[in-house]
């Protein structure tokens, strides 16, 4: 490995470019763990893209006077909110940034959303954040951004990653020791029986090393072959598996272990980041429950106090988050209870057809409320039971 890799990869893990040269490092055991990184940051992003892909099919619903409008801000948020980027890939990269630093930003520019890659922020207690270096792609700006101007979401008090990243250098030996142990299991042992005779040659050692790095080495590796032995050599292979019970399905379990506790650690059901399909629906259910409606929740609230404020809220102007749409929904399934919503009063035509991903329908009677006759107020209740009956 070449030296300048060495010294970034030190730079990185916080040593010192000078030290970099008495630094050896174990390559072999370097890459054992980059392995298990991979392991890592699979279930990470594995989670985190399914919580971008369920929030990404929500619509973002504005209002103006507690009515709804599809304007400018509809626009940004459901369509396109830069030139770049469409809704999905902005709210993914926003959500992948959430996830992966605790904290993102989004600015706004020339009436376009971007969210921010890197910057520095100086922190106040009386005063607004500081947002300094923000960077976008490769353009860095060279304003400063305050925290009356911009969106600025953070996750949870405590970066659960880190606490995550943490639990999983437990996890590490773990895992190395499944591998190794599942290796064994599987590899071939045997003993070499070498008489006195032989090894009183004077070319002993040279024969020896020959033997075991070129015979053996090419026995083992075929999967048909003989071995030559010199007089006085006798290999006898053990029949019988030390590890026989080893299997890779004690590598899975620690695999599963490592989904499981990136899962929990974002409120996400185990089940749907391993991708398990049984009782998908109550998994479902959970993660609409406590992962995409609290974030949802908080990503309206940041929105709705920047973009419109307390007088827009006031006045009736505000965005709202529509997770509905997440479940996949079958019209069949459902056509039961789309008619007791309409029956009731609940929701109009259009308002189910927006439910369930259909065009709404032009015309006025469907955005009319409907209530069957079987329904009224106690009141009326009580004076057709008061009421003398008709004895014409």
């Amino acid at each position: 490995m070449g030296l300048n890799f060495k010294k970034w990869l030190l730079e990185k893990l916080g040593g010192s470019a000078e030290k970099t040269k008495n630094v050896d490092i174990d390559w072999t055991e370097f890459f054992s763990l980059m392995d298990n990184a991979y392991i890592r940051e699979l279930a990470f992003w594995t989670c985190v893209n399914k919580i971008a892909n369920a929030l990404s099919k929500c619509e973002f619903q504005t209002y103006m006077g507690n009515k709804p409008v599809k304007k400018m801000e509809y626009y940004l948020w459901n369509i396109e909110p830069n030139r770049n980027q469409n809704a999905s890939a902005f709210l993914t990269k926003l959500i992948g940034m959430l996830y992966l630093k605790n904290e993102a930003l989004v600015i706004e520019s020339a009436g376009q959303l971007f969210v921010a890659d890197d910057y520095q922020k100086t922190v106040y207690a009386l005063y607004d954040y500081q947002f300094t270096g923000v960077t976008v792609d490769n353009f860095t700006f060279g304003q400063i951004f305050y925290q009356s101007d911009v969106l600025f979401f953070q996750l949870n008090s405590v970066d659960m990653r880190t606490l995550v990243n943490l639990l999983y250098s437990s996890y590490n030996d773990l895992m190395q020791y499944a591998v190794t142990a599942y290796k064994k299991s599987r590899g071939n042992r045997g003993i070499l029986d070498i008489d006195a005779q032989a090894q009183a040659e004077d070319d002993f050692s040279e024969t020896l090393q020959d033997l075991m790095s070129n015979y053996f080495k090419r026995f083992f590796e075929s999967e048909n072959a003989v071995l030559p032995l010199y007089e006085g050599y006798k290999y006898t292979e053990l029949q019988s598996k030390t590890y026989s019970s080893e299997s890779t399905r004690d590598i899975k379990a620690l695999t599963d272990d490592i989904f499981d506790f990136t899962a929990r650690a974002f409120s996400f059901p185990p089940s749907l980041a391993k991708g398990d399909v049984q009782d998908t629906e109550k998994a479902t259910n959970e993660l609409l429950t406590f992962c995409i409606d609290p974030l949802a929740r908080m990503l309206e609230k940041e929105i709705n106090r920047k973009r419109n404020g307390r007088e827009g809220m006031q006045a009736g102007n505000y965005l709202r988050i529509n997770t509905t749409a997440v479940k996949h929904i079958d019209v069949f399934d459902i056509s039961t209870s789309v008619d007791k919503l309409i029956s009731s009063g609940a929701y109009t035509i259009n308002d189910i057809r927006r439910l369930i991903g259909e065009s709404e329908i032009n015309e006025d009677w469907a955005n009319q409320h409907f209530i069957t006759k079987n329904y009224s107020t106690i009141q009326e209740l009580l004076e057709s039971l008061e009421k003398p009956p008709d004895t014409a």
